[in-house]
């Protein structure tokens, strides 16, 4: 009782009061990064011995230091530097003060007082050369800071008197890299001498060391004068006679880079006069520096040689004369022609053995001339090339046919005179040589005229198995002017010999003999008789059209024909039928020819002015296809496409533009036809085959915008612009569709939000392009964004179908430059019978020949498909190495395929052909809009994920069958 009583009275008495909870303010948390030079102070105070320290700083170095950290840890770098006592740990501090100071936006003036005490109290030659390097640096970050720069000369200037070598050098490098014209040093005079004291400019202190004992410093002195010829400092003259004598140093360092500085002098004083020793003769310095540098052409060093033969081929100022004496075959003594012995026997049995006295002095002794003169002019201009283009090492060999080159063709006379040189390089063992001879004769052809024997010899590498060397000579005989029809005779005959053993190489050859003929009519006109094998009394058998020796005979016939109208009455009637079907087949290699009782369909087309305006019109007719009804709007379409795709068959200078708006017209017409009235009134099950016709007609239109984004070159952005507006366009009538077919909620909710997001896709990418847009599909969809945010998906399907079926065509205009990526697959033809027969489970090698035209970056996007009977579809991509640009917007494949299958029961056709691959991502991201570029925080993510994942292969080349065999294995 008592218990219950005391409960009571706890119950009466006891009182709960709830307190409102008051929510706490939240704690805000900064995060920090741990400090980089706390950490490295932690770490080089633990270090116990030079090793730890020096292990702790190489893990340092390979970590990044953000920039507000660097000053930090430069001055913790410091701080130890003065406490270090071991040379290699210094050293190591010394690289790291000039590495942090390259940081990117960082001023590393702060640390330019603490370097300078730290090179004043220095004692390691090793540490003080890093010093250096790092004040180099300083001053390299520092260009608008005259007084530091000041500074770090003065400090240059005080250690070149070092005696260890490194000091030295990198003390040149840094008057090079920054010393000035207009500023006087004062160099201390201390370990040098009184001549060094005084005010003095960089270039007299640099080049006092042009004679110092050690070769490198030597070889740094020169390069520091040359970095001051780069940095723009004009280099006084009085230097050259100082770097002429170092061209005689006994390094081949120094004597690589004197031949820098005279080749510098001689471009800087062309016409200055220069003295020739022991002689009161004067010649041009350039005239001096070339013979001085075509004796170098001879030196010991491959590497001088190389850089001797280089530096020739760019002094086009040489006085002719001297430059021809370079080719003069002729041993040469005492500026006097050796006489042969048959000379002198002949002259001395003329004269008797003893003088006959009939003349004053006759046996009187030569004048003695100076060795050293004779050195400087006879012997080292004398035969420069010819040294060169005989030398052992083929890389100089390759130099001197560049330099050749270069020369030649600023001088006709000098071309003609070198053409033999040239022509003897085409047997050199080399390929790379021999190719690069083929180059130069090619780029001089307008200057000379090949001879019998010449010819004879650039023909003979017809034979070559590289198939480069032999399409480079075919491309040189296209431009060569030859003299005789005798060399047209015998071209002809060794491209026939060509062709037959190297089948592959037709329509080279083929292109070759086009030039030929159009560039010698009248040598191919006393041939016409021979060469078609006609007769003036009887009728002689019609050769094979099928033969390509026939053809490559009609092609230097047809071309030279054109030039020369005497030339049809000599064609027999079978040559005339020849030509139609030729000029049909062959259009790009026979010249269109006034021959009686033809009319040429090509000759009667009109100009290109002429078919550009007919495609504006084109465009501006179907413009008016929104006041028609959709019958009749649908045949205007398909009449415009007709004629636009014949447009670019006849005018191939407009084949891209004509073909880019009669696909996107066809887009227009597919998306017309899906959208027409009987299928939208009508109930779903009523409309079946009509829908899957509207479903496979959007697809189309997806890949065919693909093939308009990234099959054409040079589009603008409004271009790329209206191609996503068609290709929104077709993602909407795919988003209807599957709202009709009543696949489920959800997968069409994240196909709304998907289309969400390409329209804010399309909107951030051609922002600028919008103004364009008015009244159309996307311009209606952005008024209405609000509403398709926040609605439901079926609301938002209405919407979408109603929008698209208001909304009309979109005004197509043309850039001024438009191009079709094409590729035509030379080999293999696929006219061959015969199988390529394999042991099935090995392989085989299928060459592939195809030019490319109009492909950006083609060794990322080019690809070759092959496609066997059975479905199989294997995918190649071709190496860089494989492609060669033969000119612009051209480029040459040259690949191998490797074909493997089971086993056949008899031969069959498989499918080549080479495919363009692109990625809708990247496309996005280097839209032309200037509003399209995104900026550094934004993604790919950002995009949508279809825009961001889509990637595919388009075909820009007919297939090409080829029969394969894989036998069974023998067992």
């Amino acid at each position: 009782m008592a218990a219950h009583l005391k409960k009571r009275v706890y119950e009466e008495f006891s009182k709960t009061v709830q307190i409102p909870h008051e929510e706490a303010p939240a704690k805000k948390l900064r995060l920090s990064k741990p400090s980089k030079s706390a950490a490295l102070h932690i770490d080089l105070c633990k270090a116990t011995n030079p090793t730890d320290a020096l292990q702790y700083l190489l893990q340092f170095a390979r970590k990044p230091v953000e920039v507000e950290s660097v000053e930090g840890v430069l001055r913790i770098l410091l701080e130890h530097y003065y406490k270090e006592t071991d040379n290699s740990v210094r050293l190591k501090i010394a690289s790291l003060l000039g590495l942090l100071s390259k940081t990117q936006g960082f001023s590393p003036d702060c640390i330019v007082d603490d370097a300078i005490n730290t090179l004043n109290n220095e004692k390691s030659h090793q540490v003080l050369a890093q010093l250096l390097d790092t004040l180099l640096v300083i001053g390299t970050q520092l260009p608008e800071s005259p007084a530091v720069r000041q500074r770090l000369i003065e400090m240059a200037c005080k250690h070149l008197s070092d005696t260890y070598f490194g000091v030295r050098n990198k003390c040149l490098k840094l008057l090079g890299c920054l010393g000035t014209v207009d500023a006087p040093l004062t160099k201390d005079n201390e370990g040098v001498g009184t001549s060094l004291g005084g005010v003095r400019d960089v270039q007299s202190i640099i080049s006092d060391y042009f004679g110092d004992q050690d070769p490198r410093v030597r070889t740094a002195a020169l390069k520091a004068m040359l970095q001051l010829h780069e940095r723009g400092m004009k280099i006084h003259e009085i230097i050259y006679d100082q770097a002429c004598r170092l061209l005689t140093d006994d390094y081949e360092q120094v004597r690589s880079a004197a031949v820098q500085i005279v080749w510098m002098l001689s471009q800087l004083y062309p016409e200055s006069i220069v003295p020739i020793p022991s002689s009161n003769e004067e010649i041009r310095l350039v005239d001096d520096a070339f013979g001085k540098i075509s004796h170098m052409v001879s030196d010991g060093s491959w590497m001088v040689r190389v850089q001797a033969a280089k530096t020739l081929g760019s002094m086009l100022q040489v006085s002719p004369h001297f430059l021809e004496q370079t080719l003069d075959k002729k041993l040469m003594s005492d500026l006097r022609r050796k006489r042969t012995a048959h000379e002198r026997a002949k002259e001395l049995f003329t004269s008797g053995e003893f003088s006959s006295g009939r003349k004053w002095a006759d046996d009187a002794p030569k004048e003695k001339l100076d060795r050293n003169t004779v050195y400087l002019i006879a012997s080292g201009a004398c035969g420069a090339f010819v040294h060169g283009l005989e030398d052992e090492m083929f890389e100089v060999r390759i130099a001197a046919v560049e330099a050749l080159s270069q020369l030649a063709r600023s001088s006709t006379s000098f071309a003609e005179k070198c053409l033999d040189f040239l022509v003897d390089m085409f047997n050199d063992e080399i390929e790379e040589v021999r190719l690069q001879s083929i180059h130069v004769l090619r780029e001089i052809s307008t200057h000379i005229t090949l001879r019998e024997d010449q010819l004879d010899t650039v023909l003979a590498v017809l034979e070559d198995s590289s198939r480069d060397i032999r399409e480079a000579l075919h491309e040189l005989i296209c431009y060569t002017n030859v003299s005789t029809k005798e060399c047209i005779q015998l071209a002809l005959l060794e491209l026939l010999k060509n062709l037959n053993k190297y089948p592959t190489d037709r329509n080279s050859v083929w292109k070759c003999l086009k030039f030929l003929g159009s560039r010698h009519p009248t040598l191919v006109l006393p041939l016409v008789p021979e060469l078609l094998s006609t007769h003036p009394y009887f009728d002689t058998p019609e050769p094979d059209m099928d033969d390509p020796a026939y053809i490559a005979v009609l092609v230097l016939v047809f071309n030279a024909a054109k030039s020369c109208p005497t030339m049809p009455a000599l064609f027999s009637d079978h040559t005339f039928r020849h030509y139609v079907y030729l000029r049909d087949s062959l259009s790009h290699l026979v010249p269109p020819l006034r021959l009686p009782g033809l009319v040429d369909s090509r000759c009667s087309l009109g100009s290109v002015e002429s078919a550009q305006l007919f495609l504006q019109q084109s465009l501006n007719r179907v413009s008016t296809i929104q006041n028609l009804e959709a019958p009749g709007a649908q045949d205007l379409l398909n009449f415009t496409i007709r004629d636009l795709r014949r447009l670019g068959e006849l005018q191939t200078e407009l084949a891209g533009a004509a073909e880019f708006c009669a696909t996107y017209l066809r887009c227009q017409l597919l998306l017309m036809k899906a959208l027409q009235e009987k299928l939208w009134n009508m109930a779903v099950p009523l409309c079946l085959k009509q829908n899957v016709t509207a479903t496979a007609a959007a697809q189309q239109i997806l890949e065919e915008t693909y093939k308009l984004e990234f099959l054409y070159s040079g589009l603008e952005s409004r271009q790329v612009a209206t191609i996503h507006h068609v290709r929104l366009q077709a993602k909407a009538l795919q988003l209807v569709l599957t709202a009709r077919t009543r696949q489920g909620l959800d997968p069409l909710i994240s196909s709304c939000e998907k289309f969400l997001q390409d329209i804010e896709s399309f909107q951030r990418l051609f922002l600028a392009e919008l103004p364009h847009l008015q009244d159309s599909f996307v311009d209606k969809l952005l008024e209405l964004m609000p509403r398709l945010s926040s609605c439901k998906p079926v609301e938002m399907v209405k919407i979408l179908q109603t929008t698209l079926r208001q909304s009309g065509l979109l005004q197509l205009r043309l850039p001024e430059q438009i191009h079709r990526a094409t590729a035509t697959i030379i080999e293999p033809t696929g006219e061959s019978d015969n199988p390529l027969r394999f042991t099935t489970g090995l392989v085989v090698a299928l060459d592939i020949d195809a030019m490319l035209e109009h492909v950006q970056d083609p060794q990322n996007t080019v690809k070759v498909q092959v496609l066997y009977p059975d479905g199989q579809s294997h995918v190649i991509h071709p190496k860089p190495g494989d492609f060669r640009k033969p000119g612009p917007d051209r480029h040459r494949l040259i690949t191998q395929v490797y074909l493997s299958h089971t086993a056949w029961t008899e031969p069959s056709q498989i499918e080549v052909r080479l495919l363009l691959a692109y990625s809708s991502s990247s496309a996005s991201l280097s839209s032309p809009s200037p509003a399209s570029k995104l900026g550094w925080s934004d993604s790919i993510d950002s995009l949508s994920p279809q825009e961001a994942a889509v990637e595919g292969t388009i075909p820009f080349s007919k297939p090409v069958k080829v029969y394969i065999m894989p036998k069974p294995a023998r067992r």
